[in-house]
């Protein structure tokens, strides 16, 4: 079960589809940084694709915080390669495929009755830490400059107040 300030849930050898290519992903390829892990309800939908181009858009802020992306959904990497070549050949990212739905229950974004993951985010420090956790409806699109924001607070190892940014005072040690 997930819980936030624990071990992210692991997963290995989930196929992906990435750069046009399948590949195995397992959580341990991103021991020793950063990692923020997208969930997204379906291929070829509305919202989703207006993320998806948004991580990919910043991804390099991103690399510059020691800090990976990878999104996932339970459509299959075929059809991810569908989409991602027609739609989407600009995201360098991985792109899980979680057809079996192990990854989405485990992190508590599994809608049981479509079988789609609700959109859910989150930060997993170079340990392995869940740090931060998102979860929301599936018609509302999350922001990446959010997470970047968050990203960097939580890097600071201090607490930050509302709406900090870098080169704000903190309030101290965590």
């Amino acid at each position: 079960m997930l819980h936030l300030n624990k071990p992210a849930p692991d997963f290995r050898n989930v196929v992906a589809y990435h750069k046009g290519e399948f590949t195995k992903v397992s959580l341990s390829d991103y021991k020793g940084q950063w990692l923020v892990l997208f969930f997204y309800p379906r291929d070829f939908t509305f919202v989703c694709p207006t993320e998806i181009r948004g991580f990919a858009k910043h991804e390099s802020e991103f690399k510059a915080l020691n800090c990976a992306i990878l999104a996932a959904s339970t459509d299959s990497e075929w059809s991810h390669k569908a989409w991602f070549e027609r739609d989407l050949a600009d995201v360098a990212y991985p792109i899980l495929a979680d057809t079996a739905h192990h990854i989405s229950r485990d992190y508590g974004v599994l809608n049981e009755d479509n079988g789609e993951a609700d959109r859910g985010l989150f930060i997993i420090d170079p340990d392995g830490i869940v740090r931060y956790i998102v979860v929301s409806d599936g018609s509302v699109g999350r922001s990446v400059k959010e997470t970047l924001r968050v990203l960097k607070a939580i890097q600071t190892g201090e607490r930050c107040p509302l709406d900090w940014e870098v080169g704000q005072k903190t309030l101290g040690k965590a």
